[in-house]
C-alpha cells in the first residue's frame, strides 16, 4: 500500500470496516474478460480467517466464471464524505475500504448453506434468520475464503 498513513492495520478496526460495508464487489475473470459483480454478503472471522458468504442464481456469467477459475478479488467500502476546499485540488473524498483477494467455492452441503444464508442475513439485517431445506434448495450459495485483505481509510 503506497499511503501506508490511511492503512488499517488491526483486525478489529479492519473487522468494524467490514460489519459497516453491505456490498461487495467481486472481480472475476472468464473467457470474455474481467467482470466486477456487486453483491451483499456476510461474513465470518474465526481462526485469522476471513469467509465471505454470498447467494446467487444457480446460473450466469458469474456462477460460469466462477466454475472455470475460482481466483477472484474483492473491494468493500463505507463512510463516504466529500471534503470540500477553496479550489479544485483541495477536494477529497473521506471513506474506509477492504480490498482483497482469495478462492471463491460452491457451498453444496444444505446445513452449510443455512449457516451462510443466516451469516449473510445477520450481517445485513441485524437479525437472526432460519431457513427450510426447500429455499436453501432454491439457491446457490458460495464463499470466498480470503487469502489476504488490507484495509485503508480517509478520515
Amino acid at each position: 500500500m503506497r499511503r501506508k498513513d490511511r492503512e488499517v492495520t488491526e483486525i478489529e478496526e479492519l473487522i468494524q470496516i467490514i460489519d459497516q460495508c453491505k456490498v461487495c464487489r467481486i472481480g472475476i475473470k472468464d473467457n470474455a474478460g474481467l467482470y466486477i459483480v456487486p453483491m451483499n454478503f456476510g461474513y465470518t472471522y474465526e481462526n485469522n480467517r476471513l469467509v465471505l458468504f454470498f447467494h446467487s442464481a444457480k446460473e450466469g456469467r458469474k456462477i460460469t466464471a466462477l466454475k472455470e477459475n475460482n481466483n477472484v478479488c474483492f473491494e468493500m467500502d463505507c463512510e463516504h464524505r466529500l471534503i470540500t476546499g477553496d479550489t479544485a485540488c483541495q477536494y477529497s473524498y473521506s471513506f474506509k475500504s477492504i480490498i482483497g483477494n482469495g478462492k471463491a467455492v460452491f457451498i453444496d452441503e444444505v446445513e452449510e448453506k443455512k449457516t451462510a444464508l443466516s451469516a449473510l442475513m445477520r450481517h445485513q439485517t441485524g437479525k437472526d434468520f432460519s431457513f427450510d431445506d426447500k429455499s436453501v434448495d432454491s439457491v446457490l450459495v458460495f464463499k470466498i475464503i480470503a487469502d489476504e485483505f488490507t484495509g485503508k481509510y480517509h478520515p
